[in-house]
């Protein structure tokens, strides 16, 4: 995978990118990470890349021809270093060029696994008041929100993507069975996670979990993770993949919650 970020503040990147399990997928080769300043193809004297918005109105408006520019840019080096000729358009590997903003749509697990499947993602990372609108209609793919409140830029969201999409990719993480039970993955939370010592200042684990038996342990997550979901995060259990076994053990859940609130 390739990824390309671009930004107003590479330094900001560059820390993430060499730093845990972001930086030792890149060691590895698994995926090559690029920040790219943007302010670099602005193509005027002052080196600036926004304006005033037409029709008045407070803040600063970015330009579409740097940011033009630099996609474009990478388009070709990506090409160039894959060994094709042309640029993208003349390549079968269409990247996903993703726009940063708080009117995208709002970023969850299932984005995340849906962008690791592509082979190059160019993050635009933006600052002031926004973007011109032709951004919007004629250069990017998609528009993501990592929450309803407004940042000082884009590099904090695009660098949670890249990082909740590494870590997805084969071989990131020292446990591929890590990234398939986390929370949301399945669609629930996940289950509570015990280690050593047994007992923790007569704090115990439970005792399932120490039974050596891998089908009720197996069970006793299921159940956590339901019971987990339903008191955190109901609203998840309307669209998550429940068995008849899942939608007994809720019923029985709620029963319990009920009885417990009326006493």
């Amino acid at each position: 995978m390739r990824i390309d970020v671009l930004t107003l503040f590479p330094e900001m990147c560059e820390g993430v990118f060499g730093t845990s399990i972001v930086g030792k997928a890149r060691e590895k080769g698994i995926v090559t990470l690029n920040a790219v300043n943007f302010r670099d193809f602005s193509g005027n004297k002052h080196n600036s890349v926004d304006d005033t918005p037409y029709g008045g109105g407070g803040g600063m408006v970015l330009k579409p021809d740097p940011i033009f520019a630099a996609v474009e840019h990478v388009l070709a080096q990506s090409a160039a270093d894959s060994g094709q000729d042309g640029v993208v358009e003349d390549t079968a590997v269409k990247p996903r060029i993703i726009l940063m903003c708080p009117q995208g749509r709002t970023y969850n697990q299932q984005i995340a696994e849906e962008l690791a499947q592509e082979q190059h993602l160019i993050f635009i990372c933006g600052h002031y008041e926004g973007y011109d609108e032709r951004i919007r209609e004629h250069l990017v793919t998609d528009e993501l929100s990592i929450g309803d409140y407004v940042l000082t830029g884009g590099e904090l969201p695009a660098l949670t993507v890249i990082d909740s999409v590494v870590r997805l990719q084969p071989g990131a993480l020292g446990n591929e069975t890590s990234a398939v039970t986390d929370s949301f993955s399945t669609g629930l939370l996940e289950y509570p996670h015990y280690t050593r010592p047994a007992e923790f200042r007569g704090w115990k684990v439970p005792d399932m979990l120490l039974s050596g038996h891998h089908a009720n342990i197996e069970g006793w997550r299921r159940e956590q993770a339901l019971q987990r979901t339903l008191e955190r995060r109901p609203d998840l259990l309307e669209t998550a993949a429940l068995t008849e076994k899942d939608k007994q053990t809720l019923k029985r859940l709620r029963e319990q919650a009920s009885i417990k609130d009326n006493q």
